[in-house]
């Protein structure tokens, strides 16, 4: 495992002078003679091994005052496939930093989330990354700040409250100790091209932002805004993004999925791009991805921009973009009867998804109807009971339902069996009243535990939702249909008992095994659409 491979001296040097981009946000190189932190693959002339310091995050970095290379932009590294591999405090910490829980909710939001105190957490995540909670959405919103200033022409006051600071001069300090440039001059470093191509898609201009009037707020407790600060709530915008991610990515079944289990209304195939509504803290957006050979063009459109770090790590989230596929296929190759599958088609990703209640409703809808039957049903209560929005460029309609609205539906509407209609109520009640969660931080054993104990959920169920929505890298299918097929068309084991037992040489990747067995079937979910 490359767990805490910032502490293994050698093999960091080796990875640095070698340049391999793999490493890419396992670990930061700080450069003692320069100042300077870089990432493993930059390209520039390694340091000597006695100039390098070698830390586990850039906020750490940060905090012991280097400043981002300007070269290979440390910053832009996809991020480090630990925290969606393990499931303890610190992985799930990190989880909710990257879905902006600490600049909403503060610390106290953060620990209370965890079910720990504040000290525990800054404590272990201090003692695992360098940097506590504070500093580590310091720096990711000097990462957000750096994209909105380098790709947007927005003002920079704008830029500042977009990227959650509660100042212009918080700001200007935090960028230019951060990249060692202030905003105007990174602005400048912009080479003058039109990126705006990444998706088949019009191009909308980006003007800068109307003026605004400020609003007084109070701060989320343990941040460093100041109470009463005025905060400027911008107005809507679209961003053309690029989302890197570790190669090989293969996008059939990853895009496959998502287009062929798509809701209408709120999720489409369109001009070669996925596109779908985004439910956001502050707002609502719509996303279009599209696969490209070294990154995923992201076309991005939210009604406010402070929800702009939390959409890039939902997105990033469902394409399963910060896995690291060697590792992954490497251990699957082990197994020779899985090896020419892997071999045919390497770096599968998990689809995942950017609404956990949301998609474990949907697997509920889904439970022994077809694919289309499900779509179907999710289609009629987007439309009773979704959000409306509008699209201008393509067909999404809808917000999909939150599960407060679905837990005011009449069971007597739902055209589904009655122990079906069950099932759905008891989920959409027990999400809507909080006695049930399943974000970010959830610990994965103990909700297993808790879907369990619903009516009509079984060991499929659960275990699709731990795959798809808790992020379960080892979830596993054995009673599934098509992995089952698979199973006895390869000459595995066809029963789930014997088939459980085959695949423990696969963990902790038992969820990848999954999207190689499926790739063996000719359903739609398994091919990138036309």
């Amino acid at each position: 495992m490359l767990n805490g491979m910032y502490t293994d001296r050698e093999r960091c040097v080796r990875a640095v002078q070698s340049k391999d981009a793999r490493f890419d946000g396992w670990f930061f190189t700080a450069v003692l003679t320069t100042g300077i932190y870089c990432r493993p693959s930059c390209p520039v002339v390694a340091p000597k091994p006695e100039n390098m310091v070698f830390h586990a995050s850039a906020a750490a970095c940060q905090q012991a005052g280097f400043r981002a290379c300007k070269r290979c932009r440390p910053d832009t590294s996809p991020g480090s496939p630990e925290w969606n591999r393990r499931a303890d405090l610190v992985a799930r910490a990190m989880r909710l930093i990257a879905d902006g829980v600490v600049d909403r909710e503060g610390v106290p939001g953060l620990a209370g989330r965890l079910g720990y105190s504040t000290r525990q957490v800054e404590r272990q995540l201090l003692a695992e990354l360098g940097a506590g909670p504070l500093a580590l959405a310091r720096a990711q919103r000097a990462q957000t700040a750096r994209l909105l200033v380098e790709s947007t022409q927005l003002s920079m006051a704008d830029v500042a409250f977009a990227a959650g600071f509660a100042s212009v001069r918080t700001f200007n300090d935090t960028v230019r100790e951060v990249f060692a440039l202030s905003p105007t001059e990174l602005r400048a470093r912009v080479p003058k091209r039109n990126d705006t191509t990444a998706l088949p898609l019009p191009a909308l201009p980006l003007p800068a932002l109307p003026p605004h009037t400020p609003t007084p707020r109070t701060p989320p407790p343990g941040t460093t805004e100041t109470p009463g600060a005025p905060i400027v709530t911008p107005a809507p915008a679209t961003l053309h993004l690029r989302l890197p991610f570790r190669a090989p990515l293969n996008p059939d079944n990853l895009f496959g999925h998502l287009a062929a289990t798509a809701v209408p209304g709120v999720e489409e195939w369109r001009d070669g791009a996925y596109r779908r509504t985004l439910r956001l803290p502050y707002g609502h957006g719509i996303v279009g991805l599209a696969p490209r050979p070294d990154h995923i063009a992201c076309r991005l459109t939210l009604s406010d921009l402070r929800d702009l770090t939390v959409a890039i790590s939902r997105c990033r989230r469902m394409l399963d973009l910060d896995a690291d596929p060697v590792a992954v296929d490497d251990q699957l190759r082990t197994d020779p009867l899985l090896a020419p599958l892997v071999d045919k088609a390497p770096g599968r990703r998990v689809p995942r998804t950017v609404d956990e209640a949301e998609f474990a409703v949907r697997a509920v809808l889904g439970q022994q109807v077809s694919t289309a039957a499900a779509r179907t049903h999710a289609a009629r209560l987007v439309t009773a009971h979704g959000d409306p929005v509008d699209d201008p460029e393509g067909g999404l309609t809808h917000l999909f339902p939150t599960p407060e609205a679905l837990a005011g539906v009449n069971p007597g509407s739902l055209a589904m069996p009655g122990s079906r209609r069950t099932t759905f109520t008891s989920l959409v009640e027990q999400l809507a009243d909080g006695r049930l969660r399943l974000g970010v931080e959830c610990d994965w054993e103990e909700t297993r535990a808790r879907l369990l104990g619903l009516p009509g959920f079984g060991p499929w169920t659960v275990d699709v939702i731990a795959m798809r929505a808790l992020g379960d890298p080892d979830a596993f299918l054995p009673t599934d249909l098509g992995v089952r097929r698979a199973a006895q068309q390869l000459g595995l084991p066809s029963t789930p008992a014997a088939l459980t037992a085959r695949a423990a040489g696969w963990r902790p990747w038992r969820a990848y095994a999954v999207q190689y067995l499926w790739a063996t079937d000719s359903h739609p979910i398994n091919f990138l659409p036309a």
